[in-house]
């Protein structure tokens, strides 16, 4: 390995945005959708791998890397950018060519909440951070709402803390640093998170920096 690239900046939640979690319980008027936690202070937050694995995903459809069965790309095509980005399972690697790590690149941190979004919160008595979007189904015939359902997520506006790192095993990674940062920039453009069709999960990355200080702009990347 030669270095580490790195990107540190801001999610900045340009909508409601829900990374939701499973629940034991189904109480009478609680919450059955409530969103994932850090169960140390009880403040949401945005897991690593939900950024990545939505990255990943969007990529593999940009460059043509999605089969009929819909399972995660990963092959042993030496110079497969996905492959080479976010790693291979154990089975397809290639472990005669040494030269050529399958190990992932990029190593995407959990996003916590700024403390300038906590405050912001907490001064509009928004003291668990989010908000309860009740939710449901129109019947086509009667044209009477069916099925409610309380959806919690984070209001927008909030800003979370977000910074990766890119691991630089040759002097040619420069193209999978670039091809990552184009996933970031089709991410603005799609959604995070669950309900993105429903207007969920529409942020965009704020104050961009790579480990030099200097800016990143996503708008110009392409490829």
């Amino acid at each position: 390995m030669l270095t580490y690239k790195n990107l540190t900046g801001k999610i900045y939640c340009v909508t409601g945005l829900r990374v939701g979690t499973s629940t034991g319980s189904v109480e009478i008027g609680g919450n059955d959708n409530p969103v994932i936690r850090n169960p140390y202070n009880d403040e949401p937050y945005i897991p690593g791998s939900s950024i990545k694995g939505k990255v990943r995903s969007i990529l593999e459809w940009a460059l043509g890397k999605v089969k009929g069965d819909g399972k995660t790309h990963s092959c042993t095509e030496i110079n497969c950018p996905i492959c080479n980005i976010f790693g291979v399972s154990a089975s397809d690697r290639i472990e005669a060519d040494s030269n050529s790590p399958r190990v992932s690149r990029a190593v995407f941190r959990d996003a916590f909440l700024t403390d300038e979004t906590k405050k912001w919160l907490k001064d509009r008595d928004i003291v668990k951070f989010t908000e309860i979007k009740y939710e449901n189904v129109i019947n086509r015939c009667t044209a009477k709402a069916e099925n409610p359902r309380p959806v919690e997520r984070i209001p927008a506006g909030a800003e979370f803390d977000f910074s990766l790192s890119f691991r630089k095993f040759n002097e040619d990674d420069e193209e999978y640093w670039k091809t990552l940062l184009y996933g970031l920039m089709l991410l603005e453009n799609d959604s995070l998170g669950g309900c993105g069709s429903r207007g969920y999960g529409r942020i965009k990355f704020e104050d961009l920096n790579d480990e030099n200080g200097e800016k990143v702009d996503l708008k110009s990347i392409s490829l």
